[in-house]
């Protein structure tokens, strides 16, 4: 019995020790990335608009919505589209609608409004919703006109002169996408939406330049971009075989050497997701589709020969994004039974200072994101105060996260196939507005809800052993059990009260 006992503590110290490795090796090229981010800045192009003075450089676009059950905001959504700087005769718009409830009858009524106006709009109903956005999508594509395909979700409200500011940057043959940044008109909503904001900038400039900087694989976000026509039919077309059709089709356009261009100074303005139950959807879309993309897609990029090592370095990080989660869920596990095998055989315990990794990650993860952080707030002494409090906040609330985007991960790994779920829009934009009464918002509790009220009991424990394990105590994982308690705690409790 002793030696099963040993070879379990042993298994238990690999399986740990090589999750805190994996999480170190995405740290560290996070900080790759943040020293291609600083190289960008200092050779900035200067953007340049759209002449629309001649027709004769001016190239046909279609608009892409794809919308789904939007009853909150299609009529914001559609008053944004129609107030678009553009050549009216190079304009279209498509909505594709896949709604199955009484949003169709009100997006009807306000595309036959803008069609009296002389605008081109077009309603696309399916009577079938296969391949979910990515069918609509090549449901589209069938009739568009466009040269150019604009693509925006429908809590996104570009600015009037977003196509002038992104066409521009087609001027070269091989220039497939132009992905502009997000940014957020409730961020400061509650925390949930500071959280979301704070992780989503790191993505928009860290991630994305920093790839694009050194032409590194990037990905079209879904919404906010441009495609050209022709680099979507050469890529293949959209696929709807995983849950992230946008991550999909920008990996095989680049291995067919398209250019992707990626403008942090264009930012398009969006509507985060206000309660939990929203954020949980998105987020296991999210992961889950970055797990299915790995499975279809890493063999191509490891046997692309003419791609360099370091691209094909990123691309396999890239692609294993989600599953960061899945290995930070198996360290915070596994911690608290390491914490008894360092005290009860003295011999291993010094494998405990692999634990030492998981604090080098954070520290690099904290210095890139201050770096990105005091570029748009400042770098005074209160700017880092204030990055502090929300870093810790990010971090821990990740954590919480951590058990639900793990089954999205492992679910995605193993093929396990499920339902695209749109995210529900909620035309939130200050503090009085309420979202209680929004239709979309599930009734009941997910069964990963009840696992993460449990999971913060289980860490509740690791604090208590911190004063019971060896003769004086151990703590050296406290604080680290104690942002898990904090965090799965705040998932838990916010899961509950965002029913609607």
């Amino acid at each position: 019995m002793e030696k099963f006992w040993l070879y379990l503590s042993i298994l238990t110290m690999g399986v740990y020790g090589l999750s805190l490795v994996l999480v170190l090796l995405y740290s560290l090229a996070q900080l790759n990335l943040l020293i291609n981010y600083k190289r960008a800045q200092k050779n900035k192009k200067i953007l340049k608009n759209l002449d629309i003075s001649n027709s004769s450089e001016i190239p046909y676009v279609t608009i892409q919505l794809p919308v789904f059950n939007e009853l909150y905001v299609m009529e914001r959504l559609l008053k944004c589209m129609s107030k678009m700087k553009y050549p009216s005769d190079k304009l279209e718009i498509q909505v594709l609608d896949d709604s199955t409830d009484e949003s169709i009858d009100l997006t009807k009524k306000l595309v036959a409004d803008l069609k009296k106006k002389g605008i081109d709009i077009q309603h696309v109903q399916r009577e079938k919703r296969i391949g979910f956005k990515a069918g609509a999508l090549k449901e589209g594509l069938k009739t568009a006109k466009g040269e150019f395909i604009a693509i925006f979700d429908a809590d996104f409200l570009p600015k009037t002169d977003w196509l002038l500011k992104t066409i521009p940057h087609f001027n070269q043959k091989n220039v497939g996408v132009v992905q502009t940044k997000w940014s957020h008109i409730n961020r400061d909503y509650s925390v949930l939406t500071q959280v979301q904001a704070f992780a989503l900038d790191a993505h928009f400039t860290l991630e994305q330049v920093g790839r694009n900087a050194n032409d590194h694989f990037i990905n079209f976000n879904g919404t906010a971009g441009i495609w050209r026509k022709e680099t979507i039919i050469d890529a293949g077309n959209w696929e709807g075989d995983t849950l992230t059709e946008d991550l999909d089709l920008s990996y095989r356009a680049q291995l067919k050497k398209w250019k992707f261009i990626y403008l942090e100074d264009v930012q398009t303005p969006s509507e985060l997701p206000v309660v939990m139950s929203a954020i949980r959807s998105q987020q296991f879309r999210w992961n889950k589709g970055g797990a299915e993309n790995y499975q279809k897609m890493i063999k191509k990029v490891i046997r692309q020969k003419d791609l360099p090592l370091s691209t094909r370095i990123h691309s396999v990080l890239h692609l294993l994004n989600s599953t960061m989660f899945l290995n930070v869920l198996l360290v915070g596990l596994l911690s608290i039974p390491m914490l008894y095998i360092k005290n009860e055989w003295g011999h291993l315990a010094w494998f405990f200072n692999v634990s030492s990794l998981f604090i080098v990650s954070t520290l690099i993860f904290f210095y890139c994101y201050w770096e990105l952080y005091k570029r748009q707030n400042g770098s005074g002494l209160m700017s880092f105060l204030d990055y502090i409090k929300t870093f810790f906040t990010f971090y821990t609330v990740a954590m919480g996260f951590s058990y639900h985007n793990s089954i999205a991960v492992l679910e995605g790994h193993l093929g396990k196939r499920s339902e695209f779920v749109r995210t529900p829009k909620f035309n939130i934009k200050n503090l009085n507005d309420s979202w209680k009464k929004n239709k979309y918002i599930p009734k009941k509790v997910s069964k990963n809800t009840l696992i993460e009220g449990l999971l913060t009991l289980y860490f509740i424990f690791g604090i208590y052993s911190a004063f019971i394990v060896g003769n004086n105590g151990d703590f050296g994982l406290f604080p680290f059990h104690l942002l898990l308690t904090i965090g799965f705690g705040f998932v838990f409790v916010n899961s509950f009260r965002s029913q609607g």
